[in-house]
């Protein structure tokens, strides 16, 4: 099956205006030149950031950071560094959990958003591993925050990110027509469902995770898996690898202990619910606009 090139479209959380500079991470004289008066350090009540009248980021300074603050660079913008505080504690968890996540997805602008994403994903892991994984010991930030190191034993750690697939399933028939497979969870709120999703486990290909996904969630064999697009997901820390794939039988065999639902839906019923907007239709939600799967399924439907 030909799949014609993906489109780029800017994904929430992407595309952050902030340069990493990682040449500065590993020059000390450098980053601590960098912290002066000039230097940004964005607001954080835990892992939710201030939110100024008009949307936007709200930043402050060095001065109002207490001594022993831990801050992660977050790199350079508009000549200054950028810097986020580790809360004392992580607060990683599904957004679905987290009303004010949600709000600040509908709030803020693209590139606040992008950076947000970043920083919030660093300042959990920093407050979820100060112990060091092989001898328990208190470990230190380094490198600006791009590293742990434990002194006792000498171990280095590093912020993670967990690569997960998120896939369209897609089906051809005489009866139906095109058809992609969609499913839901428990949680969901009502006629919402979405691309199916997984964690990529040790050992396997992106191809490999996708197919074993699909089968353990909904008993179906999928071929041609095609990589379309990633996205960041700061809760807490994941790539959203998206791709699509084929399937040749359509019998579903549901796990409900992952999946409440799984159900097939029409090009017609897909098109429909996107025109509807967030009222969706008697039958479907559209995937909302910040998620990869509402990328995934517009770029079906577009194609």
């Amino acid at each position: 099956m030909h799949h014609p090139a993906a489109p780029a479209p800017l994904m929430a959380f992407a595309g952050s205006p902030i340069d990493r500079a990682d040449h500065i991470r590993t020059d000390d004289a450098a980053l601590a030149e960098l912290m002066n008066w000039r230097a940004r350090v964005l607001v954080m009540d835990g892992l939710i950031p201030g939110i100024d009248d008009v949307g936007g980021l709200v930043w402050s300074s060095l001065a109002d950071v207490a001594p022993d603050a831990e801050l992660v660079f977050l790199g350079l913008m508009d000549g200054k560094a950028h810097f986020v505080p580790v809360p004392a504690e992580g607060a990683g968890g599904p957004a679905y959990a987290m009303p004010a996540a949600w709000q600040v997805m509908q709030l803020l602008s693209p590139p606040d958003l992008a950076i947000y994403g970043g920083a919030r994903s660093l300042a959990d892991w920093h407050a979820r591993h100060r112990f060091c994984a092989r001898c328990g010991s208190t470990t230190k930030l380094v490198k600006g925050g791009w590293q742990r190191h434990c002194e006792p034993c000498g171990a280095d750690h590093f912020p993670r990110t967990d690569p997960v697939t998120i896939m369209l399933v897609e089906h051809t028939s005489e009866e139906f027509g095109d058809r992609l497979l969609l499913g839901r969870q428990p949680r969901f709120p009502p006629k919402m469902y979405s691309a199916l999703a997984g964690f990529v486990e040790p050992g396997e290909t992106i191809e490999e995770a996708v197919a074993r996904e699909v089968h353990e969630e909904a008993g179906v064999r999928v071929r041609d898996v095609r990589y379309i697009a990633s996205q960041p997901w700061p809760f807490p820390s994941q790539l959203m690898i998206g791709c699509t794939s084929v399937a040749d039988d359509p019998e579903l065999t549901i796990d409900t202990t992952e999946l409440e639902d799984a159900r097939w839906f029409t090009r017609a019923e897909l098109e429909e619910a996107r025109a509807a907007g967030e009222h969706g239709t008697d039958l479907l939600y559209f995937p909302r606009p910040f998620a990869i799967a509402h990328h995934l399924v517009a770029w079906w439907l577009d194609r």
